[in-house]
């Protein structure tokens, strides 16, 4: 038999051998694989294989862990923070106020922040390693841009008021000239965006108690009978009518706008868009958002969130974590249970909400490091790390379920659940997201809106589904 086709054989049946190989590592094996490709000949997204498991595990339970707050925005007019607004404030419902605001209150958003900041970081890092050289930059720019347009589209189209893509898009423009800083610095960077934001939020305090004050004083010289002046009628007038917003009248007037049509409820909510996305980028984010994003670089870098330190590293940033952070939450949380749930009982809870959270979501880190370090539970590992993969669709997958679910575009279920019965739609989300995850990335190589989202990056269409096992072999023989 000629030799050329002895040797053909065995370059084929080597072939079927390695891609079996291959396809029979661990998950772990293949997302530390640390090649990697752009769009031009070296320069491509970050395939499957070249991902972080510990970030992915990390961003699946950040983004299942957002829903726990994000469903009382989508199904409560104002009682996201509030349980005496609406969804009860009394047994079960007040149990699951005191446990989301321990716990999960500000802290998932956190650790979404966190892993933003790392994911322009290692995003611009590969790049540059590649030799993209300025090329990074502009399609570091061109991804940012798109995301903007996301959150808009988000926001205004889907109907979330707590949209979070728009800021992330503000701050991620500022973040690029951060990204070579020392991390040493760039942690005192963001503690002192926190010390700021502290500040802020006590001013903010002391200005609504002085008005609370002439509010109080008004109100005694009037059920004197005293003559109260024209300054502290406006005062007395101004706070009413902030205090009428979320009034049962209010409530119930806002309801019924969320029932109705779709289009009726998009010119009801944009207005509220309208406000948040040009106050709250300058008021809050630039202070929460952007100071956890220079945090969560410094601590990728540092090596603390691909889970290579040390497990007594970890440990300590759980008991460290959890004992300070939900100390300050449960501060927080009796000064607003002994105030009855006051208006300015929640401006002066806000005085420290920087730090609980902080530490909290350090305590997050910390578990759930040690979670994947240790060889416990690994298909929920792999359903964790799937979702966060596909952490963009999914996280406008919420957005669109509880359009449905809430609005009068769908079911029409908003404000009819009490706060503790909207934990049954968070539960059946989870369920669906971690089941479909790992199902849609057995064909796909990424999420519907990561996709689009690299394509848009690249100005080149990305491949989209994973080649078969034979196609890999036909391709190479």
């Amino acid at each position: 038999m000629d030799s050329s086709i002895l040797n053909n054989k065995n370059i084929k049946a080597n072939l079927m051998i390695s891609v079996k190989l291959v396809v029979s590592l661990p998950d772990q094996f293949l997302f530390n694989s640390m090649e990697i490709q752009t769009s031009h000949p070296s320069l491509k997204p970050i395939e499957k294989k070249s991902r972080i498991v510990t970030l992915d595990v990390l961003r699946g339970i950040a983004l299942l862990g957002i829903l726990l707050m994000n469903i009382n925005g989508f199904g409560l007019a104002w009682g996201y923070n509030d349980p005496s607004v609406l969804g009860g404030d009394t047994g079960l419902n007040l149990i699951t106020w005191k446990v989301s605001n321990l716990l999960f209150e500000g802290t998932m958003r956190a650790l979404f922040s966190l892993l933003f900041g790392v994911g322009m970081y290692i995003f611009l890092d590969r790049l540059v390693q590649k030799g993209a050289g300025i090329k990074a930059a502009d399609i570091y720019f061109r991804r940012i841009t798109w995301l903007l347009i996301f959150g808009l589209i988000h926001g205004y189209l889907l109907l979330w008021l707590g949209e979070i893509l728009y800021d992330y898009a503000l701050m991620g423009f500022l973040v690029y000239s951060f990204r070579q800083v020392d991390p040493k610095k760039l942690i005192i960077s963001g503690l002192l965006l926190f010390c700021i934001g502290t500040w802020w939020n006590y001013q903010d305090y002391q200005k609504d108690k002085e008005w609370y004050d002439k509010v109080q004083q008004a109100e005694l010289a009037l059920a004197s009978g005293q003559e109260v002046s024209n300054e502290l009628k406006e005062t007395k007038d101004s706070w009413e009518k902030r205090e009428s917003k979320t009034s049962p009248e209010a409530m119930e007037k806002f309801t019924e706008e969320m029932h109705k049509g779709y289009f009726s409820v998009v010119s009801h909510l944009g207005p509220i868009m309208y406000d948040f996305n040009t106050n709250n980028p300058y008021r809050t984010e630039v202070w929460d958002v952007l100071g956890m994003m220079l945090i969560g670089i410094a601590l990728f870098r540092l090596g603390f969130l691909t889970g290579e330190k040390p497990a007594y590293i970890y440990w300590w940033m759980v008991v460290i974590g959890y004992v300070v952070g939900i100390a300050i939450n449960y501060y927080e949380m009796q000064l607003v249970l002994e105030a009855q749930f006051s208006s300015l009982s929640f401006v002066q809870s806000n005085i420290t909400y920087y730090w609980g959270r902080f530490f909290v979501a350090m305590g997050h880190i910390g578990i759930i490091m040690l979670f994947c370090k240790y060889p416990i539970l690994p298909g929920l590992k792999k359903s964790l790390a799937s979702v966060g993969k596909m952490a963009l669709t999914n996280y406008l997958m919420h957005s669109v379920i509880c359009l449905f679910v809430f609005t009068g575009a769908g079911l029409g279920l908003f404000s009819r659940l009490e706060r503790f019965e909207l934990l049954y739609v968070v539960l059946a989300i989870w369920v669906f997201q971690l089941i479909t995850s790992p199902i849609w990335l057995k064909y796909f190589q990424y999420g519907p809106m990561e996709w689009l989202w690299r394509s848009l990056s690249y100005q080149k269409i990305q491949p989209f589904r994973l080649p078969s096992t034979m196609t890999l072999i036909k391709n190479e023989a």
